[in-house]
């Protein structure tokens, strides 16, 4: 598959997802780059605004496998990724799988699980495999976590640890729609018997596959490769920054844009691509110091502080 068609099965996919969920085109592409990149996605928003219609209309559309996990402070690491169970016919344990075996899996209000199911997940994300008892199984190919948490109501939530939220490619907000957008819920909904709309399969789980190979051959000239890394390295060095971008966040910013320009239709990455994903894929790594969290300072406002001061490359 090569870059034109990449993009246009990601326009044709998006545009049935926007036959679904009212939302503003650039969130729908960025988490689209979170699933080519082979990445992950947080969605925080207040509930309402189709977190979880977005992640189930992607999956439907993109004609994959979906698995929803409703996040609780009773949930066990064993009812996310399964357990043995003892087979009373064949006399010995077999292994029942979880519902992270899923192609796309939502965890719905993952703040609401303690840090230790939480942890469940973390194997699941950076390696595409569970281990339980020992034994270690690998999830379905692909495979793409969609968490959703919400931003408002702090009572019985646990905050995400750093390490799972660096887990995470991209982070972004639905956000609530405007009057014309508003105005279309309401005409789709009065057009339906159902509460819920549904979308028609574009693709096939082969088809994202292919999808996900593309990106891996867009071109990055060194100067766009030393633009990212400076990017990453300036978070480090800002004032109001406690702990920067990882390395593995750099590598992510890599990637986001080669996923970017597939979006785009282009077979190399510009420093406007890398500036396009910077936000959502580098603010939530950021820790702000004390006095900057006490001021009010937004992670947000620290990636666009970074994009203005360094220098950007020109390409021939």
């Amino acid at each position: 598959m090569n870059v034109d068609d990449a993009s246009a099965d990601v326009a044709a996919a998006l545009d049935a997802v926007g036959g679904a969920v009212v939302a503003d085109r650039s969130f729908l592409e960025t988490v689209a780059v979170g699933l080519l990149a082979r990445g992950h996605v947080l969605l925080q928003d207040v509930p309402g605004t189709g977190k979880t219609l977005t992640a189930r209309s992607l999956t439907r559309a993109l004609g994959l496998e979906f698995s929803r996990i409703q996040f609780t402070p009773d949930l066990l690491p064993a009812d996310v990724v399964g357990t043995h169970v003892f087979d009373e016919a064949e006399r010995e344990f077999e292994f029942q799988a979880g519902p992270v075996f899923g192609n796309v899996v939502l965890a719905d209000e993952i703040n609401r699980a303690p840090p230790k199911t939480q942890s469940a997940l973390l194997e699941a994300m950076e390696e595409g495999q569970v281990t339980v008892d020992g034994e270690t199984h690998r999830l379905p190919d692909p495979f793409f976590v969609v968490a959703t948490q919400n931003p408002i109501e702090q009572e019985g939530t646990f905050e995400l640890p750093e390490a799972q939220l660096d887990r995470f490619t991209v982070k972004a907000a639905v956000g609530y729609p405007d009057v014309d957008g508003e105005r279309e819920i309401l005409r789709r909904r009065a057009g339906r018997e159902t509460r819920a709309p549904t979308v028609d399969p574009v693709l096939s789980v082969e088809e994202v596959r292919d999808l996900q190979r593309v990106p891996e051959g867009v071109r990055v000239e060194d100067d766009v490769l030393d633009y990212v890394a400076a990017v990453a390295r300036a978070t480090r060095e800002d004032r109001r920054v406690e702990v920067g971008v990882s390395p593995r966040g750099t590598q992510r910013l890599f990637e986001t844009a080669r996923a970017y320009a597939v979006v785009a239709g282009r077979e190399y990455v510009t420093p406007d691509d890398v500036k396009r994903v910077a936000r959502p894929v580098l603010a939530h790594r950021l820790v702000l110091t004390p006095d900057a969290a006490v001021s009010g300072t937004a992670k947000s406002e620290v990636v666009e502080s970074v994009l203005s001061d360094v220098p950007v490359p020109t390409l021939a």
